[in-house]
């Protein structure tokens, strides 16, 4: 595109066709517009190697220094430099060692660390502020290390296991302490290759890549990293999302028999209308896999932003005819970066959950508001179409917490403005919102229009805040506003400056109520290689984006986060949702699986999708309710609120140019139908809010697949079809038009209810069940207790009040428990102790609330909030009567329906009127 001091008049009239261009090219998927392995050097050089067929590396010099383990690696013969010519082997530097670090964390945390040493040309990238700042504050100090001539040496690691160091050639392992059985392994094929920075030969030397008329300058040369890792006594692997994909677990990707031939991609990039079962990258990158057998759990970290592949060898690979083993194999490829990695060890798979979320981040707590239901569109026209979607939910009785405004509310597409025209009093529209107890949430994404009388654009552009071109320039790119610059949201001091920006006295129009949506931040550049931003662009520090890309949006989510936190003066905790992430973005809000399409495939594909984010730090998550592309049939728009309402994150959202979509504009059968899922929703969100304490804390996610709360059941392993919410549900889907049954596993170990009728099923087999329109299957573990609310508001502010009913799943043993946490939904004062959190206990015919709220945390949350409903599923009849203490009053019981709105339920015994106190100590003795 032509420099803005170059455009004319004329020119400026093309620009709207020019974007509908770009915009076309953006707006479907395009096989041929995004590089595969073999259009990606680093990757087609890799993935050609074969195992043990790069020279080795040995270690010396093996010593502890503050506290960690050092070493030298030494190459057995030249470093190889690879060119992009047909032998990379021609092409050779004289030996020049690496420098290896190894630190052990507290909780059983491997730290690997290789770089090269100061004699490189250059410093290579580290990814900063990912990392908890504490984090050397756990580290254990190594004080020995076992036998160092003996061709290994042993350390501690954590209670059971311990980590190797194989001297020549260099490999280590994580092992059972003891047995020798080793968990993970580091380099055990021999594929570790590390490209070392050095100067051009000439000038006739080529170092640029070209891909569809882009050129990457690529100026300091070639540079990539590729290992491999294998998990031992793994069944399956998980994680390393995103990818749209029908398999919970990671399919292989190279040998044998394998289907796939493309690697997994971790590469954020803007796809629109994407595949809904392939390896390809799409919005975000976290680079974490974690493996799982019956024998074994672990995890393994990369803190890498560059591009990078990874691929899942299948049976065979390195020997097609030998016999199977008992591990699983993968291949990690990074363009850029350095050896920065984490090996995590558990007895249980949720260990290595809380270790990784311990380096990396627990979820931030949301305000319960964002946990509630969501309504978006591109784009709600104007005030007086806001004003009467609002009223729609009203007039149906669907309660809604958050209304949603696309890029078309501003002023010309740029952000912080709105469009006089359609939205003149945003205050007061958001105002009335507000008087309902419900937010709204405005886009803000990270191009900035160029245009000198924009402020915000005369401020970056005087300052020096933007993205830098290969030349040195201000980037200018193409996004939704035309003409664009992208700020270096790496520099601190910019992520502060535009902090800044969201303060009310700069947003003009914003109130309390209104919250922030982060889109296209991948970066996504309608013109760009790739659509993104060129990998050669500069940002802070002389490092190329190359080396931060799948950071770049997490680093803008960051900046948005902080500046919602400082405009409430630190006290309202935030809530921002955006489409790029990576590691660590659990910490500033949410995010979603972007431009699904609305079909069955993609509604299937929604739950592995959401369920990998979970495992991966990112339990805040969802898709699409009804898909963003298309049209929903209206039984695929119902079978997707019935699924949706248990996703973390419950939104639904569609594209502009789609039919509008409101619930209540499908006939009077379906806007029921889908008014009971969102009431499903509603009265769930004391235990979502509960679950979310939990993740807050442990890292655990909300929604979980059955193998994280049944390790030892294998029928569970490859099942992303049902999901568990907590410990306590279990949600199986539906997903094909006119359904009329679905074979439900159960996992062994207890029976479950039906939660619409109260009938008990047993564990440990699968069901075959028939499937009704009103609902989706959904299970209560025995041995639960959920707690509920079942009184339906126009949001979930104003349920604040309202009492709570306790649904009791009795066991074997007819015990069960369950919690309850509480705060006011909205501050950081809980920090402070400022909360409510019970523990629910049924045994020997008697219920009792416990205090779990620590003793020395202080701090005091006070609630009138009582519970007035007690179901008991699974309890023997004959129960007359209930007796409560303090006071020795008495509660009717009799059989009961699950909920308020009535429903056949044979097995349910209620408790009508108990008024305990959620705050207070209490028993209730059925009689």
């Amino acid at each position: 595109m032509p420099s803005p001091a170059s455009r004319s008049p004329p020119l400026l009239l093309l620009v709207p066709f020019l974007l509908l261009l770009l915009f076309s090219a953006a707006s479907a998927w395009k096989k041929d517009e995004f590089r595969n392995c073999n259009q990606t050097p680093f990757c087609k050089r890799a993935r050609g190697r074969k195992a043990h067929s790069v020279p080795s590396l040995s270690t010396a010099d093996i010593s502890i220094s503050d506290g960690a383990v050092v070493a030298r690696l030494l190459p057995s013969q030249p470093l190889r430099q690879a060119t992009d010519g047909d032998d990379p082997e021609s092409d050779t530097v004289p030996p020049r060692p690496l420098l290896l670090r190894i630190s052990v964390y507290q909780g059983g945390v491997l730290r690997l660390h290789i770089d090269e040493d100061a004699s490189a040309p250059r410093r290579r990238f580290q990814v900063p502020d990912v990392l908890l700042p504490d984090l050397d504050d756990r580290r254990l100090w190594l004080s020995r290390l076992s036998s160092p001539a003996a061709g290994s040496s042993s350390f501690y690691l954590a209670e059971g296991f311990e980590a190797v160091l194989v001297h020549d050639p260099f490999q280590i392992q994580v092992r059972r302490k003891g047995s020798g059985e080793p968990v993970l392994s580091f380099n055990s094929h021999g594929l570790f290759d590390f490209e070392q920075l050095r100067a051009k030969k000439n000038d006739d030397e080529d170092w640029e890549e070209r891909f569809r008329g882009h050129t990457d300058t690529r100026p300091h040369g070639p540079q990539s990293i590729s290992f491999d890792i294998s998990f031992h006594g793994a069944d399956f692997v998980y994680g390393i999302p995103e990818h749209a994909s029908t398999s919970l677990a990671l399919r292989p990707t190279s040998g044998p028999g394998v289907e796939f031939s493309e690697p997994y991609r971790l590469f954020n990039l803007d796809v629109f209308e994407y595949l809904d079962d392939s390896p390809f990258g799409l919005y975000g990158s976290i680079p974490f896999m974690l493996s799982h057998g019956a024998r074994s759990s672990s995890g393994f970290f990369w803190l890498n932003a560059a591009e990078m592949q990874i691929d899942v060898l299948g049976p065979g690979w390195d020997d097609p005819a030998a016999p199977a083993k008992d591990r699983i194999d993968t291949v990690w490829m990074s363009e850029a970066g350095v050896v920065d990695a984490f090996f995590f060890v558990g007895h249980e798979p949720k260990d290595v959950l809380r270790q990784y979320t311990g380096i990396t981040g627990t979820p931030a707590m949301p305000q319960e508001f964002a946990v509630a239901y969501h309504q978006c569109r591109w784009n709600y026209r104007d005030e007086e179409d806001v004003a009467a979607v609002d009223a729609g939910f009203d007039e149906h009785d669907i309660p809604y917490d958050v209304l949603w405004l696309d890029i078309e509310h501003t002023d010309g597409k740029r952000y912080f403005t709105w469009d006089r025209v359609l939205f003149p009093n945003p205050q007061e529209m958001q105002g009335k919102l507000a008087a309902k107890g419900r937010h709204m949430v405005t886009i803000v994404d990270p191009h900035i229009k160029r245009d000198d009388s924009f402020y915000i654009h005369k401020e970056a552009s005087e300052r020096g805040y933007y993205v830098k071109d290969a030349s040195g320039k201000d980037f200018d790119g193409w996004c939704w506003p035309g003409s664009s610059s992208y700020l270096d949201v790496l520099n601190p001091e910019i992520r502060e400056w535009w902090a800044e920006k969201f303060s009310f006295e700069n947003y003009v129009g914003s109130t309390p109520s209104l919250y922030i949506w982060n889109d296209m931040n991948e970066p996504s550049v309608f013109n760009g290689p790739e659509i993104s931003m060129p990998r050669d662009a500069i940002h802070f520090g002389d490092v190329e984006h190359r080396e931060l890309h799948n950071a770049y949006g997490y680093y803008f989510h960051m900046a948005t986060s902080n500046g919602l936190l400082k405009r409430g003066n630190g006290k309202d905790r935030p809530f921002v949702l955006s489409r790029a992430f990576f590691a660590g973005s659990q910490r500033y809000g949410a995010v979603w699986t972007g431009d699904n399409t609305a079909d069955w495939d993609h509604l299937r594909a929604s739950v592995p999708m959401i369920l990998t984010l979970g495992l991966t730090g990112m339990t805040f998550s969802g898709a699409d309710v009804g898909g963003f592309f298309g049209n929903p049939e209206p039984e695929l728009l119902v079978r997707w609120y019935q699924l949706g309402a248990y996703y973390p994150f419950f939104r639904a959202h569609a594209h502009q140019d789609t039919k509008r979509r409101e619930p209540w504009l499908f006939g009077e059968r379906n806007t029921a139908l889908i008014r009971e899922a969102v009431h499903v929703r509603y009265s769930l969100l004391p235990y979502y809010y509960t679950l979310f304490r939990e993740a807050s804390v442990s890292g655990i996610p909300v929604m979980r697949p059955l193998w994280l709360e049944f390790p030892a059941d294998k029928e569970t392993y490859n099942n992303g079809e049902a999901f568990m919410v907590g410990p306590s549900l279990l949600v199986q889907g539906i997903y094909e038009e006119r359904q009329k049954s679905v074979s439900v596993y159960l996992p062994a170990g207890q029976s479950w209810y039906n939660l619409r009728n109260g009938v008990s099923y047993a564990g440990g087999v699968s069901h075959k069940l028939e499937v009704s329109e009103d609902s989706i299957p959904t299970f209560q573990r025995a041995g639960t207790i959920i707690p509920r609310k079942d009184r339906f508001r126009r949001s979930s502010t104003q349920m604040v009040n309202d009492p709570y009913t306790l649904v009791i799943a009795l066991n074997g043993s007819f015990a069960a428990e369950g919690e309850l946490y509480v705060d006011d939904g909205k501050t950081y004062d809980f920090e402070q102790g400022a909360y409510i959190h019970r523990r629910f206990i049924f045994a020997d015919l008697k219920l009792t609330s416990v205090n779990i709220h620590p003793a020395n945390l202080g701090g005091k949350f006070p609630s009138d909030c009582v519970i007035e409903r007690i179901v008991l599923l699974g309890l023997p009849s004959g129960a007359k009567k209930a007796v409560i203490e303090p006071g020795n009053r008495e509660a009717n019981v009799e059989l009961g329906p699950l909920t308020l709105r009535g429903g056949s339920s044979p097995d349910a015994i209620t408790v009508r009127k108990p008024n305990v106190h959620i705050a207070d100590d209490w028993t209730l003795r059925i009689l």
